[in-house]
């Protein structure tokens, strides 16, 4: 077992890791900003005027894509039910609006296809994968996309010799349920008080506490003050790290 120390806080006899994905070890922003605005343009070709309305819904405002909005922190689902239901404000029947939603959707996945160079990994993502794995760690990545798309991730970055649970929600639950994050515990053969969750949402932080996880690590890549990480047991960004130490260099191995 291993102690993980991350600011002024320590966590002894840590088992295991979980990681969300987008936002914390992918630099998702941008890819997530076009697909939005992709789907948004899409819908409001069929149903011209719609498209601001979604935008704002997706948390997407001049160009700029709020870190706690639906884009950004909710699952493809909830996105595509959100769509839905302000298609449906326009007098659609509700078959008819997630009809629409769902083919949208599906057309902008073929335009907007994510790769290591649209969503590269965070700096310093790898080293610290690779230096947890080294000391004997169980990893894992709980993200709000699909599995199939986690593991695409991991595929596309090489990760497979480090990451042992690659997790989405496909079956219902999405974050903040504690039931996702006690699958991902059970998956890894993990208990939740050996295990610290690291995420950019305040989904990731909710879910982890109420399943009893040992410590929770928010981050916040935008470098703006992270009011929304205020219950995390301790939150990183850039701003507060500096210009010269990295998000994950504040997070310390101790035998």
């Amino acid at each position: 077992m291993v102690t993980i120390k991350c600011c002024d806080r320590a966590w002894n006899n840590i088992q295991a890791i979980i990681f969300d994905k987008d936002g914390t070890l992918e630099d998702s922003h941008n890819f997530l900003r076009e697909l939005g605005i992709t789907r948004a343009r899409i819908i409001d070709a069929q149903i011209p005027g719609i498209g601001e309305p979604l935008l704002m819904a997706f948390g997407i405002d001049n160009n700029f894509l709020d870190p706690t909005g639906l884009m950004a922190v909710g699952s493809r689902q909830e996105n595509e039910i959100a769509a839905a239901a302000y298609i449906a404000e326009t007098g659609c029947s509700w078959f008819k609006s997630k009809q629409i939603a769902a083919n949208a959707f599906v057309e902008a996945d073929r335009y907007c296809q994510k790769t290591a160079v649209n969503a590269p990994l965070f700096p310093g993502s790898l080293e610290l994968i690779k230096l947890l794995s080294q000391v004997g760690l169980k990893l894992g990545i709980l993200s709000a996309d699909s599995t199939a798309k986690v593991e695409e991730f991991v595929k596309i970055h090489q990760l497979s010799d480090y990451i042992q649970l690659a997790m989405g929600t496909d079956r219902g639950l999405t974050k903040p349920d504690p039931q996702l994050f006690i699958q991902a515990c059970q998956k890894l053969e993990v208990e939740p008080s050996c295990t610290v969750m690291i995420g950019d949402s305040q989904g990731d932080i909710i879910m982890a506490q109420a399943a009893g996880a040992a410590g929770t690590i928010g981050i916040a890549w935008n470098g703006f003050e992270a009011t929304h990480l205020k219950k995390a047991d301790v939150a990183i960004t850039k701003c507060l790290a500096g210009s010269e130490i990295g998000c994950w260099e504040q997070i310390q191995v101790l035998h």
